[in-house]
């Protein structure tokens, strides 16, 4: 009987020793993925290593307020890296998170060298954060420009009044909550977001002025809320060479006296060990190994993902994007 006994506690002490060495195995091989991950990408590589090279930066789609991007961009700043790249590619967004995002470019120049690179649009709020740089480059055919404010709120009082639904409410003063869609727009709510438009219209144009040095006269041609190809914009100061990223870098090696010999790498949020940031990044950049972000990207592009974060944007908005045609 003890014969027995002994024999069951060394069994539970071998499975018990087992199952120590097939957790740490297990551990060691997602530890072994990941850095698999990170090392077959320039980014994960430049994380790791801190190799000096250009930073290349990312806006694309919806602008919409971000606390985490401020924070990358602030991160960013105290990099080892000389310059900055920012490719935007973007209708705009909220006023507020393109305001937010201007205002952390415009930090993020006050300690770097950044030059902005339009790749197909800068529009709206996307061209708010473009003139953060001090040199903007876009293609011939890129589009810049819809200096403008927009407030829209759909309207289903004829809808409802046809089903025969009444919505009923008690508020403390005329203008709360108003307008509200549920009834037609009384004139006192009209014209109280008119002020509102035009307060935002009126900054988005003296900050168009400031940044971009222009005089009236071409002030009043730019912000009617068109858009303007790469090729007209040199001429009417929206941005200031017509090229792509190599001619971002030729313009830091120029003025900025940056080495030429440098790199451009995506920059990704610094790994760290204190919270659960080094794990989101190291996903992040297994992801891009594997090719996921790409897929994202090409949804986004199509429409499906775009479409669904405008139904989400409230408050004034600095967007851009084309009538439906008939």
């Amino acid at each position: 009987m003890s014969f027995e006994s002994d024999a069951i506690v060394d069994r539970r002490r071998i499975r018990r020793k087992l199952t120590f060495w097939r957790v740490l195995a297990a551990l060691a091989i997602i530890a072994a993925v990941v850095t698999v991950g990170m090392l077959a990408t320039p980014a994960g590589r430049s994380a790791i290593t801190g190799q000096n090279a250009i930073a290349r930066v990312r806006i694309e789609g919806l602008i919409r307020s971000d606390q985490s991007r401020v924070e990358a961009l602030e991160r960013l700043e105290k990099s080892s890296a000389p310059a900055v790249i920012v490719h935007i590619n973007s209708p705009g967004g909220t006023t507020a998170g393109s305001e937010q995002l201007h205002d952390a470019l415009i930090r993020l120049k006050a300690k770097k060298p950044l030059v902005v690179v339009v790749d197909g649009l800068a529009a709206s709020g996307g061209y708010i954060a473009a003139i953060a740089a001090d040199h903007i480059v876009a293609q011939q055919t890129s589009l810049v420009g819809s200096i403008g404010v927009l407030f829209q709120i759909p309207n289903v009082a004829e809808l409802l009044k046809t089903i025969g639904v009444k919505v009923e409410e008690v508020k403390s003063s005329p203008l709360k909550a108003a307008p509200n869609g549920y009834e037609p727009t009384s004139p006192e709510a009209r014209a109280a977001l008119d002020s509102l438009v035009k307060d935002s219209y009126a900054w988005f144009r003296d900050l168009v002025k400031t940044r971009r040095h222009m005089d009236d006269a071409t002030l009043e041609t730019v912000a009617d809320g068109r858009v303007f190809t790469g090729r007209q914009a040199v001429g009417l100061k929206l941005i200031d060479e017509l090229g792509d990223e190599k001619t971002a870098v030729a313009w830091l090696v120029s003025e900025k006296k940056i080495g030429s010999a440098l790199p451009v790498r995506d920059f990704r949020l610094t790994p760290r060990f204190g919270d659960m940031t080094f794990l989101r990044t190291a996903a992040s950049v297994a992801f891009d190994a594997l090719g996921l972000t790409s897929v994202a990207r090409r949804l986004e592009q199509t429409g499906v993902v775009a479409a669904a974060d405008r139904l989400d944007l409230d408050g004034l908005l600095a967007v851009w994007q084309p009538s439906p045609q008939n």
